[in-house]
């Protein structure tokens, strides 16, 4: 079968232009000595967006009605597109500091190539970053058409490889004791806190004197669907999307009775959010799932920065715009960890797993990761991202490559990453 996979390695040789390191091409202060900054993936993800699934789904567990949107469920709302803007610009800026563009103009937009999810939201988070970047002269946003399952993203939804969803199943009950109320003893707090706020805590007038508290979600253990390979159902998974719709709420500005309905404040969204990288811990870390998911979009970053140090490909930056599940599915695969504006492994909107790869004087290169995303007062109050007001980043240790300065030699990343690849989940190359 042809994947959508080939389009990706496809654009990757014709469009990229090798970037030769030249006397212009200066190491950040601190990195490794005398190396030169040569390439650099971005995996992201897609921006502040109204929530996927309207605001009926879980009104059943609301004593109020959610809070209308101005856009379509899962479309990234203007406020989320000037924030990716945003981030762009600095993408620029902090590129052009370490010598891979130039600070402003249009003669390097062909060095830059974006990739994108079919949805909306991802086409549109990578229309605003190119935007951010070139103002007068966006690179064109590489995409299917909406709905296309894309291999790169939903790789088993697009039909590469056959998941082995008992396997996958019997992996999420072995982390969590064989039992699915298990998840709920361990995060009962931060479910109490979140079970409140859906109550009204006393200030939003109830107008759904029948509403079920979060504990009551059934609980199970069962194979997936589609692109789920198992799922976990329960409290957890149900507070999950709550929590992260109260994320978005946030990000998104909304104050008064908009906000959580008027129950909540920056401290307890906070702790509800531990419900959202709890859930994903076991539904996408799980190593097992996330090598179904994940072992073919980490193959192309791997491909790719192989091709970029060999010369058969060049160009200086590769955005792949995606979900928070693909960043957390690869970080799974990699046994990956950061903790970034006092949260552990959140994947908050328009975050990013960001691979570089540097070239030493002498010729041999090396691979460093990091994860960056905007804090939440950054995203709430759309803030100008500058040196003096950047964005959060933290450098990622990569377990099985990473030496004491973090670094990993490209051979070193690469074996570490095919170990924990599956090649049944991984379209062929050309």
């Amino acid at each position: 079968m042809r994947h959508s996979s080939f389009r990706f390695t496809a654009f990757f040789v014709a469009v990229f232009i090798l970037c030769a390191p030249s006397a212009e091409c200066q190491a950040r202060s601190g990195t490794v000595s005398g190396s030169r900054l040569h390439f650099v993936i971005y995996l992201n993800r897609h921006g502040v967006r109204s929530p996927t699934s309207g605001a009926g789904r879980y009104g059943a567990y609301s004593a109020s009605a959610w809070p209308e949107w101005s856009v379509a469920p899962g479309y990234l709302t203007a406020h989320g597109f000037v924030l990716m803007k945003l981030f762009g610009a600095y993408d620029r800026a902090e590129l052009a500091a370490e010598g891979l563009l130039a600070p402003e103009g249009c003669a390097d937009a062909p060095m830059v190539t974006i990739v994108a999810d079919s949805d909306e939201r991802t086409r549109e988070t990578a229309k605003a970053l190119a935007e951010g970047m070139f103002p007068a002269c966006p690179p064109a946003i590489h995409a299917l058409a909406e709905g296309t399952p894309d291999a790169l993203f939903h790789s088993m939804r697009a039909g590469v490889g056959k998941p082995d969803r008992a396997l996958a199943q019997a992996a999420i009950e072995g982390r969590i004791g064989g039992n699915a109320n298990n998840p709920t003893q361990t995060y009962r707090p931060q479910l109490e806190v979140l079970d409140r706020i859906l109550a009204g805590c006393g200030k939003a007038p109830v107008t759904n004197p029948r509403r079920k508290s979060i504990f009551d979600a059934p609980v199970e253990s069962a194979e997936g669907k589609d692109d789920h390979a198992a799922d976990l159902r329960g409290p957890l998974s149900v507070a999950s999307s709550m929590a992260e719709t109260l994320l978005l709420e946030y990000t998104e500005g909304m104050r008064g009775a908009e906000l959580g309905w008027g129950c909540m404040d920056e401290a307890r969204l906070r702790e509800i959010m531990q419900l959202h990288t709890a859930d994903a811990d076991y539904s996408e870390r799980t190593p097992a799932m996330a090598r179904m998911d994940a072992s073919n979009l980490l193959e192309h970053i791997v491909a790719a920065l192989e091709q970029s140090a060999k010369g058969k490909a060049g160009g200086r930056a590769l955005f792949l715009v995606g979900h928070d599940t693909n960043i957390a599915t690869v970080a799974g695969l990699l046994d990956l960890d950061w903790i970034l504006d006092g949260r552990a492994d959140d994947t908050p909107p328009g975050g990013a797993l960001v691979f570089e790869l540097w070239r030493s004087p002498a010729g041999e290169y090396s691979v460093r990761v990091y994860y960056t995303a905007q804090t939440l007062d950054q995203m709430r109050g759309a803030q100008r991202l500058t040196p003096a007001n950047p964005p959060d980043r933290v450098p990622v240790f990569v377990p099985g490559c990473s030496r004491a300065d973090m670094s990993c030699t490209l051979a070193g990343f690469a074996a570490a990453a095919r170990r924990a690849i599956d090649p049944a989940y991984v379209s062929a190359q050309p």
